[in-house]
């Protein structure tokens, strides 16, 4: 790859968007190149300024207060003789308190999951774009599961399911959510669809679904694996096929 090719590919590499065969030749590239080495330094730099700075958040000094009225509270309830019970706060104090417990799981929580669901699509539009679909062009699962083998330190399921419909195309590495992931190829009439697999220590979580740039998203964890399905296909049909796949 060519210093010229280096700089265009260097903000989606910052970003998480290359495929992992490009990531890999790009970081080859810039160890033995300086120029291309103080590039990344400067832009990763840079972007890490920027998200630092719009994901800041600063509590209002009321919420400090009752936060802090709340903890002083419980610790005199906790000294004092007899069981005290949480129904004795003053009601504005357990207000405060919930909202501060919620506005956490809300910054915590949609952010992680928003950013997966934009990863997903993404790896979806490029295995589309790049005409990098596959690296195992295959219908037999008995081919395309034994090619992971020490690509990846997981084995995913790979389940022929031409008789529901949903022919297998092969498969691929991919890299998102800070790893490599096995991408499943499947296809519904002229819909292509990425199932994105790898190991989670999350328990067990139901169906889930989203559009995300046009594109409809299904993801759910089974047996410590994360499952995360992308395609134009309709709603219905990508959740059978996410039934399908933990039958």
């Amino acid at each position: 790859m060519s210093c010229k090719e280096i700089q265009g590919l260097m903000d989606p590499y910052i970003d998480r968007e290359l495929d992992l065969v490009r990531s890999i030749e790009l970081e080859r590239h810039m160890h033995d190149c300086p120029s291309c080495a103080r590039l990344h330094e400067d832009r990763a730099a840079l972007r890490t300024a920027i998200g630092a700075g719009s994901l800041r958040y600063r509590a209002p000094d009321t919420l400090k207060k009752s936060v802090q009225a709340a903890l002083v509270e419980r610790d005199r309830q906790e000294r004092a003789p007899g069981r005290w019970r949480w129904f004795r706060l003053p009601g504005p104090v357990i207000a405060a308190t919930a909202a501060a417990a919620l506005l956490i799981a809300i910054w915590w929580v949609r952010p992680v999951e928003g950013a997966l669901q934009r990863e997903v699509v993404e790896g979806h539009i490029r295995s589309l774009m790049a005409n990098h679909l596959t690296d195992v062009p295959s219908t037999d699962q008995h081919t395309v599961k034994p090619w992971f083998a020490g690509k990846l330190d997981f084995s995913p399921t790979v389940k022929d399911l031409t008789a529901e419909g949903f022919t297998l195309v092969g498969g691929r590495l991919d890299y998102l959510d800070n790893h490599a992931v096995a991408a499943i190829v499947y296809q519904r009439r002229q819909h292509v669809i990425n199932v994105f697999v790898w190991p989670t220590s999350e328990g067990d979580r139901g169906e889930r679904a989203a559009v995300r740039q046009g594109y409809n998203v299904v993801w759910f964890v089974r047996s410590g694996m994360a499952y995360w399905l992308a395609s134009d296909l309709n709603p219905a049909e990508l959740r059978q096929l996410a039934g399908l796949l933990i039958r």
